[in-house]
């Protein structure tokens, strides 16, 4: 039995403009260090035994909260990176539907079908994401803290529960909030979805548009 914790990285100051932000590697900003903090809060007596982040340093550096308190090492994952927004990356929702009209109604109504300009589309995002999460169960350690991104997070929840990647915009994940699956017999299941009591706003979620 193994378990996984999916941990979304702390706010940055592109999520709170509303800018989408895909690879481009953008820090946490103040709040997003005090949510990094408040995770490690939380994870610290959940016994985790190994930890793995996407390689841009929002996560990473939401993983190094964590590992400053358990003493363990950060590795790195590349396959659990933010989409790849491609050209709209840096601009505003509002900005992207100038430059590029019509797609973000796309985006917003049948995401599956979009492929950013230059950039990759969910399905993509979840070939790497769910290779990058079965080398992980593969390996060792039986509590693991994986901290990545909202994309990422969303197209592994389709796959665990078995929907289709149209059903992306009916998750929500707070920056910071705690995502649990657990690797079993009967393959994985998911126990708890986006808790982010730690953070002090356990009930509300923000609709970010720079997504």
């Amino acid at each position: 039995m193994k378990h996984i914790f999916l941990i979304r990285h702390g706010e940055t100051d592109w999520n709170r403009e509303g800018r989408f932000q895909g690879k481009m590697d953008i820090p946490l900003n103040a709040l997003g260090r005090k949510q990094a903090e408040a995770a490690a809060g939380t994870l610290k007596n959940a016994a985790i035994d190994r930890v793995v982040s996407s390689s841009l340093s929002r996560a990473a550096d939401t993983a190094s909260a964590s590992t400053a308190l358990s003493g363990l090492a950060v590795e790195v994952a590349d396959g659990f990176r933010e989409i790849d927004h491609g050209l709209w990356e840096g601009h505003t929702a509002d900005e992207v539907e100038k430059l590029w009209p019509g797609m973000l109604a796309s985006w917003h109504s049948h995401p599956e079908t979009v492929t950013m300009p230059e950039g990759e589309t969910l399905k993509d995002v979840q070939v790497r994401a769910w290779a990058a999460l079965e080398d992980v169960i593969a390996a060792p350690g039986s509590r693991v803290a994986v901290f990545s991104h909202d994309a990422v997070i969303k197209v592994i929840l389709c796959g665990v529960v078995d929907c289709n990647l149209s059903s992306f915009w009916r998750f929500r994940i707070a920056n910071a909030s705690i995502t649990l699956l657990e690797a079993g017999e009967k393959g994985l299941s998911l126990h708890v979805m986006g808790d982010a009591h730690h953070t002090g706003n356990p009930w509300k979620r923000e609709e970010q548009k720079g997504l």
